[in-house]
């Protein structure tokens, strides 16, 4: 009986163990409904993250891939390349993301402008 007992302990403390472990997510994956701030005025769009650190920015400009999305904790950062009425405009974008909320900015030539989302 005792052997059971411990048996079945050391099974519950595995399965807490695995799903301890899997918590390790990537906190900026989901779809987030964003807003940049610029000297033109607010751009909203939406922000594809996949699990795999792959993204879309959906907006007016139509579909741009994220690329190089790096996750450090809740802190994250990535390049992305839009139109801007015909001309090419790279941008860094640097951020925090707190459960269901992103606050950043995008670094260009043009100076920064500051990002706030929150996530679908």
């Amino acid at each position: 009986m005792l052997k059971i007992i411990r048996n079945s302990v050391a099974a519950a403390m595995l399965v807490i163990l695995t799903a301890c472990a899997g918590g390790n997510t990537n906190p900026f994956a989901g779809s987030w409904d964003t807003v940049a701030t610029t000297p033109v005025g607010n751009q909203d769009s939406v922000w594809t993250i996949s699990e795999d650190g792959t993204g879309i920015m959906s907006g007016d400009a139509g579909e741009q891939a994220i690329d190089g999305i790096v996750v450090d904790g809740n802190n994250v950062s990535f390049d992305v390349v839009i139109d801007a009425g015909g001309q090419s405009l790279s941008l860094s974008f640097s951020g925090v993301v707190e459960g269901d909320s992103l606050t950043g900015a995008f670094g260009s030539d043009f100076g920064d402008f500051n990002v706030t989302g929150t996530r679908q």
